[in-house]
């Protein structure tokens, strides 16, 4: 099988999702949203359109395993994102890698790998890199296969452009800074929010030795260790990933997670996987989670990253998850803005960004308005690029219901 051919088997039991954010305050809740999970891992999250697939189709690319991605800085590239190798020693009971699971493994020696995406990249077909692997031999061998391939695609190829590598459960930490060193952004899944949860769908990884432990790891790297030091002067970023719904968790222990790891590992970001059940895995029979799940998990996740949430504020409507009928945001302004609509010409920003309808640069563009004139109606807002039909039942404009003005639009 020649390295091709080898990439092909890799990558065949892998879907891809679109590029994008979620378009947070955009989605129209009536409309129908078709999604793809991924089984593994990702690194951007689904661009939800209405009646349109999220994923790309190999019709819709010229081949299944290069992913048009958007990365941290909202640059947007062909990505090859694939595994170094699918054989693996971990019986993870939603993956469909798992040991003993019966396919056709497939894998690459570092140098072979490499010579491949030098290749794809010099010809155009692949921008940057996304590469994890199946765990065979120990986490510490395969980090090292990991960290092997990315020094020769930096040093022997000269490759500067963006590279994602996984850090493998029970790497050291010496490894870990190495990957740091070498690599825009690592990831480490955690794929559930805490040990008992982690034990439903993968028994034998090691909730915070294996996993937590090495996203502490990342943080006090960086924390001790000059940005210079890095791949392009830059500490690298870090992202996690949970399989939603896998572990019949909540929604509640998702976010409390994610939202410490906001706070105490500097997480770039939470990604969060409709768990879909895999044919020949312990969970085959188990019903696949709903997809508008995983969109209300990544708007809240957003609220407590972005948007000044607390857990307290979202939304919860069982005291364990959140309602998908809605996005969390419309859902808090109704519980506490729709008697106490916000005056739009006096509201600070972070006031602001709470309000349905209004994003970051919509709340920058009305603070920017405000300095020059007031803003008295429904189209002098719409002109700023905010969703008014969304806003309207939550602002006051001079002291005035705007829904009242409504005729005026």
């Amino acid at each position: 099988m020649d390295a091709f051919e080898t990439l092909k088997e890799l990558s065949s039991q892998m879907s891809f999702e679109a590029d994008g954010e979620p378009p947070f305050d955009r989605v129209s809740t009536s409309s129908t949203y078709q999604l793809r999970t991924l089984p593994f891992d990702r690194s951007v999250t689904p661009r939800l359109t209405p009646n349109k697939p999220a994923c790309f189709s190999p019709k819709e690319s010229e081949h299944a395993f290069i992913h048009p991605a958007q990365l941290p800085n909202g640059q947007k590239i062909n990505l090859l994102k694939t595994l170094l190798s699918s054989a693996c020693e971990r019986d993870c009971y939603y993956c469909p890698f798992r040991a003993g699971r019966d396919f056709r493994r497939a894998t690459f020696k570092p140098d072979e790998f490499a010579g491949l995406f030098n290749k794809m990249n010099r010809t155009g077909m692949a921008e940057g890199v996304f590469l994890s692997s199946g765990l065979a031999g120990g986490g510490v061998r395969t980090q090292d296969k990991l960290l092997d391939t990315a020094e020769i695609l930096r040093r022997k190829y000269q490759f500067r452009g963006y590279l994602h590598l996984k850090i493998m459960p029970g790497a050291e930490k010496d490894q870990i800074y190495r990957a740091m060193q070498l690599a825009n952004r690592v990831s480490v899944n955690l794929e559930a929010p805490n040990k008992e949860r982690l034990g439903r769908l993968a028994p034998h990884k090691i909730f915070f030795e294996e996993l937590l432990r090495s996203l502490k790891w990342v943080e006090e790297i960086r924390r001790s260790v000059p940005a210079y030091k890095f791949w392009n002067g830059r500490h690298p970023s870090t992202v996690t990933q949970f399989v939603a719904g896998g572990s019949d968790e909540s929604d509640l222990e998702l976010l409390s997670i994610t939202n410490w790891l906001n706070k105490n590992v500097s997480l770039k970001r939470a990604y969060f996987c409709a768990f879909h059940p895999i044919h020949d895995t312990p969970l085959e029979n188990k019903p696949a989670v709903d997809p508008m799940r995983e969109h209300r998990l990544y708007q809240a996740s957003f609220l407590l990253r972005d948007y000044g949430f607390d857990l307290e504020d979202l939304p919860f409507t069982n005291g364990r998850d959140l309602p998908l009928h809605t996005d969390p945001k419309q859902a808090w302004a109704e519980m506490n803005l729709i008697h106490q609509p916000i005056e739009l010409n006096k509201a600070e920003k972070h006031e602001l960004i709470k309000i349905p309808g209004i994003g970051i640069k919509g709340a920058e563009a009305i603070l920017k308005a405000r300095r020059t004139t007031r803003i008295r109606d429904l189209s002098a807002l719409k002109k700023l690029g905010i969703l008014t039909e969304r806003a309207a039942p939550y602002v006051l404009l001079d002291g005035r219901k705007a829904s009242l003005q409504m005729s005026l639009f």
